[in-house]
């Protein structure tokens, strides 16, 4: 796992690196390619308070993201917690999970069943943000994939061996807002995009 802290501050040469890394699942020293480790993955946050020392992200790194969200500040009984354990110091965690486990449950989300009508129903909504003159950028083949591959993690977290288009439709805010580009300059235009692309897409019986 790579922990990307404000990303936006790597310059673009690191960026490259990492999406060689996200894409490939190799890295490139010297003339020499290296396998990386399973599972792998990248968590990255972003700055977006300040311009100055930063670099956007091209799309084709944004694109292999699975998700994309926003945490907010924390509550007031959230924040005295934070305090409180650091009351006496750094904070030390105990892992969770071993890599082992993570594996197992990919390979758990993956046997979730697709039915035809929800790939179909992805595909619908895929293709709305490709044909909409409002949008200068629609989303990639990728993030079709992942977005059936949300929806099938989310059955699993609810023990479900089968998807719904209602796991379809909770994922699309967080699989595909960073995945398209809304000619409107407005704050928030993707998520209300998606929000109203979801009420006129048909959804299957």
């Amino acid at each position: 796992m790579v922990l990307a802290d404000e990303i936006n501050r790597a310059s673009p040469r690191t960026q490259s690196a990492l999406l060689e890394a996200m894409g490939e699942g190799h890295v490139t020293f010297d003339g020499t390619t290296w396998p990386l480790p399973r599972p792998f993955f990248v968590i990255a946050t972003r700055n977006f308070a300040e311009t100055h020392g930063t670099f956007p992200l091209p799309q084709s790194q944004l694109d292999r993201f699975l998700l994309s969200f926003g945490i907010g500040y924390p509550g007031r009984d959230e924040e005295v917690e934070i305090l409180e354990r650091h009351a006496h110091g750094e904070v030390t965690l105990e892992p969770v999970l071993t890599a082992a486990d993570v594996t197992a449950m990919q390979a758990q989300v993956s046997r979730v069943d697709v039915a035809r009508p929800v790939k179909e129903y992805i595909a619908a909504i895929v293709a709305e943000t490709r044909n909409d003159p409002d949008i200068a950028i629609g989303v990639s083949p990728r993030g079709a994939v992942y977005l059936q591959r949300a929806a099938q993690a989310r059955a699993a977290m609810e023990a479900r061996d089968f998807t719904t288009p209602d796991d379809v439709k909770a994922m699309v805010p967080a699989v595909l807002g960073h995945r398209i580009l809304v000619r409107s300059a407005e704050p928030g235009a993707s998520g209300n995009y998606l929000a109203a692309l979801l009420n006129t897409v048909p959804v299957p019986l």
